[in-house]
């Protein structure tokens, strides 16, 4: 399930600290996850070492969640960042 970081850190690296992300229909694929703060089936909230994500959307689900990495499916309508 790395296949994310190794294309972010292809194209000029990534700060392992910060959630990255990235998302397509159905769904979005996020790493460096560290905490699920918050879920319901229209938010999840995230923390990564260095802030937070809010995922807001409609039929959220968690999907696959492991060494950091988390599969969130449903739609997907936006996605805050809160630098900590």
């Amino acid at each position: 399930m790395r296949f994310f970081e190794e294309i972010a850190n292809a194209v000029g690296g990534e700060d392992p600290a910060r959630i990255a992300y990235t998302v397509s229909n159905g769904g979005g694929y996020f790493i460096h996850v560290r905490r699920i703060l918050a879920y319901s089936a229209e938010l999840i909230v995230l923390a990564g070492r260095r802030g937070t994500v809010a995922v807001e959307g409609r039929e959220l689900a968690l999907g696959t969640y492991h060494a950091g990495d988390l599969v969130v499916r449903g739609e997907i309508v936006c996605i805050r960042s809160e630098r900590g």
